[in-house]
């Protein structure tokens, strides 16, 4: 490209920001960081709450799991101990 043409794209480029803030269009920008920030924070919020959920439902499985097997353990001895001779 020629120096000519960069001093166009240039001086173009600067002509559309200033115009951009003339218009008010980068005092977006805050609202538009604001909602960025707003949104990754509930995202992770939701993706905590969610591992959360996975971890107490996990937890919850392993206990019913433990009492199935007491009572399997239960029975054993029972039969064992009591069955016919």
């Amino acid at each position: 490209m020629s120096s000519t043409s960069r001093a166009w794209v240039t001086a173009v480029s600067l002509g559309v920001v200033e115009a951009l803030k003339d218009q008010g269009v980068c005092r977006w920008n805050y609202t538009i960081r604001a909602t960025n920030q707003h949104t990754k924070n509930n995202l992770r919020s939701y993706s905590h709450a969610k591992k959360l959920s996975s971890l107490i439902s996990t937890k919850s499985e392993m206990k019913e799991k433990a009492q199935q097997s007491e009572e399997s353990l239960r029975k054993v001895m029972y039969l064992t101990c009591w069955g016919p001779y």
